[in-house]
């Protein structure tokens, strides 16, 4: 059995394990009982009333919060001609075609959200071993290919971020904001993911949700 440490066992203390939080309750919660020495990542987890082995109970989306995410969000887009120019004007931090494709290949990952215009996919289709086991992928069910481009990039640098289900039957939002982020932002966010998660699939088998937990990691 697994033996932990003095720090982890005094922020059990703080945790009722019996009581059902709030959501901001649960937030404040995910504050005091950090123990590590950086500004952690907080991740939300939603258990919903789906089967996920079923296509038409698949629970995926986007949203954006309110008040970002606390982080600088590196975005490259995929893209030539006028929408390149487009997506250097929103503030993509590289913007390219062939040559981007080629970067990526030779091992350069320096960025958090790729997006690509449709007409780009099939040289981007060259990278599927590379980004897509990173979850690096464009994908048109995430908002990331799209010929809007501005809207894409604006978006993701404002906060969006992506949920799905897993194999547990549980919607997870990762990485959505930092333990450090002001108290009233940090009470808002949860509330702000539930409502697209519940709007997001097609057929639920059940109540749509069942219970949720924060983790900071």
């Amino acid at each position: 059995m697994a033996q932990h440490g003095k720090k982890y066992r005094e922020a059990l203390k703080l945790v009722d394990r019996t009581r059902a939080y709030a959501p901001a309750d649960a937030v404040d919660l995910v504050k005091q009982t950090s123990i590590v020495n950086f500004d952690p990542s907080v991740e939300a987890h939603l258990r919903l009333g789906v089967d996920p082995r079923h296509a038409d109970q698949m629970v995926r989306g986007t949203v954006v919060l309110p008040h970002g995410t606390g982080k600088v969000v590196r975005v490259i887009v995929f893209a030539q001609g006028e929408k390149a120019q487009d997506a250097l004007h929103a503030g993509a931090d590289e913007v390219g075609g062939e040559d981007l494709v080629k970067k990526i290949e030779g091992g350069w990952l320096e960025f958090d959200v790729a997006v690509a215009t449709p007409d780009m996919m099939g040289m981007v289709g060259k990278l599927g071993r590379i980004l897509g086991r990173r979850g690096l992928m464009p994908n048109p069910k995430a908002g990331t290919v799209t010929f809007d481009v501005e809207r894409a990039i604006n978006e993701v640098k404002a906060g969006r971020v992506e949920f799905k289900v897993d194999k547990r039957e549980s919607s997870t939002c990762p990485s959505a904001r930092r333990a450090s982020m002001r108290p009233r932002s940090s009470r808002t966010w949860p509330s702000s993911w539930m409502p697209s998660t519940a709007r997001s699939p097609p057929a639920p088998r059940g109540p749509i949700s069942r219970a949720s937990r924060l983790r900071a990691r």
